[in-house]
């Protein structure tokens, strides 16, 4: 990169840690460090909660997506809306006037402690392999821009480097500071998103015209099963009725419905943006507008590969043929390599804006379900009780300082998995959600909706939950069983399961208590 991208990114860093640091003397207790002491306006939570749904993995990843697929990807994007509405509707009046600092208080309430303790432990097992996936796919850009290379050397470098900016601003700032980065961050991943697609489609207008390019991706090619074959690549809907595609019709609207409901209403890292409105009639529009806002936003970067694959197949085979090979860096070498000096520095920002939005609400959902669940109540059990606004915030701070390097140390061992996997960089992201999505959402149906349960089948359900998505996501490589479903399917599977057990528990005295 030149002096002048350097100095733009430099300064992008550096305002990000200033923000935090004005914030840091907002906070007085925990409910501040962690809820903003629920004070946020409804709008600037729905462009933050924005944020964290696009990822490193919308700005890296939908591009590799739109080159090598299609458009149906948007059916995810719409089967978030409505899991957004019901969620709204049916999960969060219950949990915001819980009114605990963690979604997973609420279980304890319901279930008991030990019950809380394994729920909130699930949710940073399934952050660690999450949030550490968004982390190694946002070092894959950056592995190009400082290196040239997507080598794992360069990407360890790469994480290391993002993962320690993220922890440093968010430990000092809190979730207030938080919202108002992540609402800059996302209006600078839309503008910088809007600049490359007008960057790709100027760069092809003058040999090509819009009637051209139109019919190039009508008449293209898309990858199914690792093969090349001739395909719609504006295709949105997918009417076939099959179990091994994620974003056909059926796959969205059940499939992708429940994961988006297990997301918006087990996740911590998302509904902790809600929790921070000033009521819950803000916290539910904020999180359907946030949806709503974010399919567009996706549009642009899936268009952004479309466009690259007519680009490149008119104009360099060479490319086209070593990026149908592999994808996963398209973007990131058109930025390094097309985009001019100046420009270039933008888009790093945008990059960077992507990848840390969603990466620093992992780091404080975690620390706010570490230290409130599990730390605190743990040190209080053995007598050692940390009382006091100011000692329990210094812990709260050391306690988003050790989930940052967790999370970056799992970033790296996600990078191993991920190319095992074979799976492209979204659904690998998505995919590894569902691990501690079936069981959390088999839990909180019963918490919510039911009378039943208790602790003994609340930690049942989470680990067959568990291992029932495992199963589905190893059934070939690890079991032999000719078993191929894709990873929408697994969340409400595991679901079943989990519910099933979770409900033939008999009512306990904390479940009698709570009813």
């Amino acid at each position: 990169m030149s002096i002048i991208d350097w100095c733009i990114v430099i300064a992008f860093i550096g305002a990000l840690i200033a923000l935090g640091f004005h914030f840091a003397h907002r906070n007085r207790n925990l409910k501040d460090y962690f809820l903003a002491g629920k004070s946020m306006p409804g709008w600037l939570v729905a462009l933050a909660a924005t944020g964290t749904s696009i990822s490193a993995g919308t700005f890296v990843g939908s591009p590799e997506l739109g080159f090598n697929t299609n458009l149906t990807y948007l059916m995810l994007c719409v089967a978030a809306i409505i899991g957004g509405v019901l969620v709204a509707a049916l999960f969060l009046p219950k949990l915001y006037k819980a009114n605990t600092i963690t979604i997973y208080g609420y279980i304890g309430e319901r279930f008991g402690e030990a019950s809380k303790r394994w729920t909130s432990g699930m949710f940073l097992l399934g952050q660690l392999f999450t949030s550490g996936s968004r982390l190694f796919i946002a070092a894959i850009a950056v592995s190009v821009i400082l290196y040239g290379s997507i080598h794992f050397q360069f990407l360890v470098y790469s994480i290391i480097i993002l993962g320690t900016v993220a922890t440093l601003y968010t430990m000092v700032g809190g979730i207030k500071g938080l919202i108002y980065i992540d609402t800059l961050q996302i209006l600078l991943v839309v503008g910088t998103g809007l600049v490359a697609l007008l960057a790709v489609y100027f760069s092809m207008s003058s040999d090509m015209s819009l009637t051209q390019i139109w019919d190039s991706m009508v008449h293209g090619q898309v990858k199914v099963a690792g093969q090349w074959t001739e395909g719609n690549k504006l295709q949105v809907v997918d009417p076939s009725f099959r179990f091994d595609v994620p974003y056909n019709l059926v796959g969205a609207l059940v499939a992708c419905t429940i994961f988006k409901v297990a997301q918006f209403s087990t996740d911590h890292e998302f509904v902790q943006r809600q929790l921070t409105c000033q009521n819950v009639s803000k916290a539910g529009t904020a999180l359907v507008v946030s949806q709503v806002i974010s399919l567009p936003i996706v549009l642009i970067f899936l268009s952004i590969g479309l466009l690259l694959f007519v680009k490149y197949s008119h104009s360099d085979p060479a490319a086209l043929a070593h990026f149908q090979g592999d994808a996963r860096d398209l973007f990131p070498q058109y930025i390094c390599h097309s985009i001019p000096a100046g420009v270039r520095g933008l888009m790093m920002v945008g990059l960077l804006a992507a990848a840390l939005s969603s990466f620093n609400s992992a780091i404080n959902s975690m620390a706010s379900s570490f230290t409130t669940d599990l730390y605190l109540p743990i040190l209080k059990g053995r007598g050692r009780e940390i009382s006091g606004d100011n000692a329990q915030m210094k812990s709260s701070k050391k306690m988003a300082a050790l989930m940052g390097l967790l999370l970056t140390g799992f970033a790296i061992f996600t990078a191993v998995l991920q190319e095992k996997s074979g799976m492209n960089l979204v659904d690998f992201a998505t995919g590894v959600m569902c691990l501690s999505y079936a069981g959390m959402l088999g839990v909180f149906l019963v918490a919510l909706f039911t009378r039943r349960g208790n602790t003994r089948s609340v930690v049942a359900a989470l680990i067959v939950g568990l291992l029932v998505v495992f199963f589905l996501m190893n059934a070939r490589s690890l079991f032999g069983v000719n078993l191929n479903i894709a990873w929408p399917w697994w969340t409400p599977i595991g679901a079943l399961f989990s519910f099933t057990i979770c409900y033939l528990g008999k009512p306990g005295k904390a479940s009698q208590q709570a009813s």
